[in-house]
């Protein structure tokens, strides 16, 4: 997670690292999970008499990813309360802005300028500058 400051322009960005949130460890889900998805006697399934019924197997990384979501969420929160920044742009992977959204307060939603959902984790802060520029 980094956490960006544009010293730029919205036509050509200067992003300068304000935090940087490295080595989270969340390894593949088949890393985490030890056995496969149980089944349960006396759980009714659509169209199944009782007995047998296969329980969905919890996805470990993806719970991970969304508990992180969630904890980012509350971050932008606190520094919005803070009145740390007056806009917002967030780029995130589909998926994790879907989870970010569920978590928005009113503060960092008033805020928030732009979402670009796309998925530049690892990629250099000048590729961010770039996506930004793009959106514009």
């Amino acid at each position: 997670m980094l956490f960006l400051r544009n010293a730029g322009d919205a036509w050509a960005p200067n992003l300068q690292v304000e935090r940087k949130v490295v080595d989270r460890h969340n390894p593949a889900h088949h890393d985490q999970a030890t056995d496969l998805a149980g089944g349960a006697m006396g759980t009714r399934t659509a169209g199944a008499q009782w007995g047998g019924g296969n329980m969905e197997e919890v996805d470990f990384h993806q719970l991970e990813e969304d508990r992180f979501a969630a904890e980012t969420a509350a971050l932008l929160k606190e520094r919005a309360l803070r009145q740390d920044f007056e806009s917002l742009i967030i780029i995130a992977p589909p998926r994790t802005l879907g989870e970010l959204r569920k978590h928005y307060h009113k503060e960092v939603s008033d805020r928030l300028k732009a979402e670009i959902a796309k998925d530049l984790t690892g990629h250099p802060v000048s590729e961010i500058e770039q996506a930004l520029a793009k959106a514009e």
